[in-house]
């Protein structure tokens, strides 16, 4: 059993931030990976009012846009690998077609399939479909809607994918939500919290005073001053 430097938790607990804060948190506890790590372009979601997913990442390539090529990963072995167990998890998967999203691999029924087996959600840079039928609570982070699956079959599991400029790899954790997603390194998971709480507490600084009447330019200065002493 793998062990890591977190618990089921700690994950549940970073579901209480978007993304963008979690991006935020990262550039404290993460510097090194300011300019990296998380989708750059933009994404279409099931549900903008769904919560954040966070899980481990369970990573595949999928393509549409003609028959296998040769042999593929046997469905079952993808659920056995998506499923969840002592962690939640979220399906990666990169559409390698140069068409990405010519046929959906989710919809009404792996959507079902998935949620049932205790995944949070998917991040994809493909379509997906059946979108008044889609399992309640599945967040899709994808890249566009289709009406076909056309010849949608896995060519590769457990293995190193790019969503929209995001590298992802097999046990990544995954923060995602309708900004995009973003992968958190394993060491900053319990870090998060501390960090975007300091950052928070800076902000509210500037937030207040520039809510409040008569705002000016001498007032941010002060406030700028005020924030950068909260520690």
């Amino acid at each position: 059993m793998t062990e890591y430097p977190f618990t089921a938790q700690d994950l549940e607990a970073l579901k209480a931030w978007d993304t963008p804060t979690i991006c935020n948190g990262l550039e404290i506890v993460s510097p090194e990976r300011r300019a990296i790590g998380f989708t750059v372009e933009p994404v279409v979601v099931v549900d903008r009012k769904l919560p954040p997913i966070v899980g481990l990442a369970r990573t595949g390539m999928i393509r549409a846009k003609e028959p296998p090529r040769g042999p593929v990963p046997p469905r079952e072995d993808w659920y056995d690998y998506a499923a969840a167990g002592t962690m939640p998890t979220i399906a990666v998967i990169q559409d390698v077609d140069d068409r990405p999203g010519f046929g959906a691999f989710w919809g009404e029924v792996q959507t079902t399939v998935h949620a049932a087996l205790g995944v949070a959600g998917c991040v994809t840079n493909g379509s997906f479909r059946d979108i008044d039928m889609l399992a309640p609570g599945f967040q899709i982070v994808g890249g566009r809607i289709g009406p076909s699956h056309a010849h949608v079959h896995m060519v590769q599991m457990k293995c190193d994918v790019t969503i929209f400029g995001m590298l992802a790899r097999h046990d990544d954790v995954i923060h995602a939500d309708v900004h995009g997603a973003v992968v958190i390194p394993a060491e900053a998971v319990r870090a998060l919290p501390k960090a975007i709480d300091l950052l928070t507490r800076r902000e509210k600084v500037i937030l207040d005073r520039a809510r409040a009447p008569g705002f000016t330019s001498r007032d941010m200065r002060e406030a700028l001053s005020q924030s950068r002493e909260i520690h």
